[in-house]
Order: C-alpha cells, then structure tokens, then sequence
C-alpha cells in the first residue's frame, strides 16, 4: 500500500499521518509546497510531487502516471480530508480502479468502510487494486524511528481537461465545519436537560472558536443533527481541546475522542468515566453552568425552553 497525501502550501491534512502509518510509513506527498513538510516520524520511504496550486482533475492525471509507473497491485490510500475525498474519485477514474471510500482499515485482501453514517461496517474483500480514503481518528500513531528517505518526482505534462477553478479559498466556519478536522469541540450530552440548550451551547462555542458535538443519546431524541454525533457510531474526532457538558462517557463516544490535549468535563457525577479523564473535572450540574457562561459572555440569564 502507498498513501497519497494532498498538501496546501506545505500544510498536511487532517488524518495525514493515520494514512501514513496505515500504509506501513510509504507516501507520495503531493500538491503545493511539499518539500516544507516535516515526514521525520511519520514516513519511512516518501516520494515529493510539486504539482502547483489546487486543481483535483489536473492532480489526479498527474497522480495517475506517477502511481502507474509503481506496482500494479499497490493499493492507494488518501485520507478522508476534504481535499483526499475530493481527489480520491477523480485519482480512482483516472486509474480505472474502484473507489472504497470511507475506510476505518485497510489490511492485505480486505477493506472495513463505514456506512449508513458509521452505524455499519461493512467488510470488503480485495481481488485487485482499488483507491480508497482513510477516516481520520480511527487508529493510533506510533512515531516510527526510521530515518525518512526522500525522492523528487517529476510527472509527466497533464494534458488540458476540464478542471474545477478556485476562486476563493476561505478559513473554516468552526460552528458548521466537518467534527473530524475540528481542532475545538464543545460537546453536550443526557446530561443537558433540553434541546435549547445545544443553542446555548453553540453560543458558548463560537466564543471559543469551536464547534459543538454530541452524544448518541442526544442524536436519538433529534437534539442535535446525526452528523454531530461523536463516537464509534458517529464521527471520529481528535481535538486539541474537548469540553463536555453533561457527558458521562460512554465507551462508544470516548473511544471516538482520539487524543485531545487537554478534556475539560461538567458533571454532577464526580467518577463518571468522563470527568475521570478530564485535565479539569467541575463537579456541578451543566445546565446550570451554561446558564452561568452565557451571563459572562454578556447575555442574560435564561429559563431552558423558553
């Protein structure tokens, strides 16, 4: 297996070193600005594509020579980033290969993809090679030691075709922006006793500049949209900063969490699993500390509900 890594101005996805690691430490990495990406730790035998500014059609014909000129059986793993879904299709037509995305791993002879948003996985037996993009959280990464070799490649000229034009690229809105890539997440969960509460929550969140997440329990009473589900059954997150209201920490949502850097939890249960791997437990009820952050950020005090 190889990893194909998209970069943007020397900046690696989110889920770049998973996909790395899942290809044994083997990657092309590829895009604009790559020779000012860091690989010591992540890859063993790496590969530098300089291919300009962002164009996925051009990218992807330029990708499909270098990849035809390696084995033919050699499986390509993108991560599931914003620019590797958008790649991954057009790298797999332009392959003739077929696409599994949304994987969760990616062993000889088989694939696990996620479907039905996370509540399956659905084993895909390989009779031959395929692309297909790896979730980002969904595997450790143990920093290899060693030493990265790097190779400049130089593909062929991509002949003219169709491309999408960017026209602007914008910084993410942190209250919509995908739960996988967000580096602040707010979460509520049982413990919230109202769906108005994920208002206040989404309130406090901007404030901080993240984005709030839930609990399934929370999804199933439609407080919350699926696709704000953290966890096994929903998305895989790994934040530099995880705040949770009401959240007692159900293996099926904190084995979604990653490894944030710092966990901070609100809970009247002082040794619920939550609150016992938080850097900051804070023993009290979160209904009523929301009320109490919402009247710091300037706003009045509120009646949930209401």
């Amino acid at each position: 297996m190889i990893a194909v890594v998209p970069v943007r101005d020397g900046v690696l996805p989110a889920g770049a070193d998973e996909t790395i690691a899942e290809c044994g430490g083997r990657a092309v990495v590829a895009g604009s600005g790559g020779e000012s990406v860091d690989l010591a730790g992540l890859a063993n035998e790496a590969w530098l594509v300089e291919l300009g500014s962002f164009q996925p059609g051009r990218w992807a014909t330029a990708l499909a020579a270098v990849v035809a000129a390696r084995p033919a059986n050699e499986v390509v793993v993108l991560p599931a980033s914003a620019d590797g879904r958008d790649l991954a299709p057009r790298l797999a037509e332009a392959l003739d290969r077929p696409l599994l995305a949304g994987a969760t791993e990616i062993r000889a002879g088989h694939v696990r993809v996620a479907r039905r948003g996370g509540r399956d996985l659905v084993e895909c037996q390989l009779t031959g090679p395929i692309v297909a993009t790896l979730i980002p959280g969904v595997r450790g990464v143990a920093p290899t030691e060693a030493p990265s070799t790097v190779d400049v490649l130089t593909p062929p000229p991509a002949a003219a075709s169709i491309d999408a034009d960017v026209v602007e690229v914008l910084p993410p809105d942190v209250t919509t922006m995908d739960l996988a890539e967000a580096a602040r997440i707010v979460g509520g969960g049982a413990g919230l006793d109202d769906a108005a509460r994920f208002g206040q929550l989404e309130r406090v969140a901007a404030a901080i500049g993240a984005t709030v997440g839930a609990t399934r329990v929370v999804t199933d009473r439609s407080w919350a949209p699926h696709e704000r589900q953290i966890g096994t059954t929903g998305v895989v997150v790994d934040p530099d900063l995880y705040v949770a209201f009401g959240i007692s920490g159900a293996v099926q949502h904190t084995s979604g969490l990653g490894d944030p850097e710092h966990i901070i939890s609100v809970n009247t249960d002082a040794h619920c699993p939550m609150m016992q791997m938080s850097d900051l437990a804070i023993v009290s009820d979160a209904n009523a500390v929301l009320d109490e952050l919402l009247v710091l950020l300037g706003g009045r005090r509120e009646v949930a509900g209401g």
